[in-house]
């Protein structure tokens, strides 16, 4: 097998994407910014039939899916194969134990963030996650240094666009912007060299890039091995997501209603795109392409508490 399709990437996508649609409400996407490559996408948290803004229901839903973030798709696959021959759900249940113990307990931690681009970059771009950098931690207490996550597309010629991803989820919508974009802006513009910052990340793909069926994963690791004529057939392109305090959801115990919340949202929205368009400028990522996720919150600290407890981390 010589070239990476579509079609392979796509079977390598995990989860029902329809799910997302339970705990976040789409505001809009693809929303351009002329003169730029960027699509900015933004979703707000749902309200339920009681007029309840539900964090803690996508916390849930977020650890609900932590193997499927956090364990090689190899590893998960020689699992469930064990489990099936000895009708059990003993390797598995090991899996997801192993899974919730790589994440910290720092109360700051932006692994929350992570995990939620990492749902949306599978299930509403369709760009399956290609590097689990949870596994690779060597410390709970210590965060991966590299991207916050490696995915990938590919186009009708057979390039591999490989997204390099960035999540910050602060009080502040323009902080966000400012330190994601700050941050991804190494691993998508600085000259290829042995000291630049996507430089391990991409050792670790020549190594560990992952899509659980050996031959379409060895395929994918001739993309990251120097000596491959594949290795010229990489665009890097950047997957972010910002996720900050707003002012319009209602007061706990004050019945929310979700039309005027998708409003509110979308109305504060031309303010995040303006900045996202000037942190463009100045990051010099304007002709970079770029799929941003725009998600207010109720509280950013709300949302990491909420993570933290529902996995089990915290009381």
């Amino acid at each position: 097998m010589a070239n990476i399709t579509a079609l392979d990437l796509e079977n390598a996508l995990t989860g029902d994407p329809e799910t997302l649609d339970i705990h976040l409400s789409l505001v809009e996407r693809d929303v351009t910014i002329d003169g730029h490559l960027v699509k900015i996408h933004c979703h707000c948290l749902s309200v339920d039939a009681n007029g309840r803004v539900q964090p803690r229901r996508l916390a849930e839903f977020m650890r609900n899916a932590v193997v499927d973030y956090a364990i090689p798709r190899s590893k998960l696959a020689q699992a469930k194969a064990r489990d099936q021959k000895y009708n059990s759900t003993e390797a598995v249940t090991e899996l997801v134990e192993r899974a919730k113990r790589s994440f910290t307990d720092l109360a700051k931690t932006g692994e929350g963030g992570e995990m939620l681009l990492f749902l949306l970059a599978e299930r509403f771009l369709k760009l399956p996650q290609i590097l689990c950098k949870m596994d690779l931690k060597t410390d709970t207490r210590m965060h991966y240094q590299g991207a916050d996550g490696v995915y990938a597309g590919v186009t009708p010629e057979g390039t591999l666009k490989l997204f390099w991803g960035e999540s910050k989820v602060y009080d502040e919508a323009a902080a966000a912007i400012r330190d994601c974009l700050s941050s991804l802006a190494p691993f998508l513009i600085e000259p290829e060299h042995e000291d630049a910052e996507r430089e391990r990340d991409l050792l670790l793909l020549s190594d560990k890039a992952d899509l659980s069926n050996p031959d379409i994963t060895n395929a994918l690791r001739k993309y990251f091995d120097k000596s491959s004529p594949m290795s010229k057939r990489v665009k890097y392109c950047g997957v972010a997501l910002v996720g900050f305090d707003a002012p319009f959801y209602p007061k706990e115990g004050v019945s929310a209603v979700a039309d005027e919340i998708v409003n509110a949202s979308r109305a504060a929205l031309a303010g995040w795109r303006k900045n996202i368009g000037k942190r463009l400028k100045i990051e010099k990522l304007d002709q970079v392409e770029i799929e941003i996720f725009c998600v207010p919150l109720p509280s950013a600290d709300g949302f990491r508490e909420a993570f933290l407890k529902t996995m089990g981390i915290t009381e």
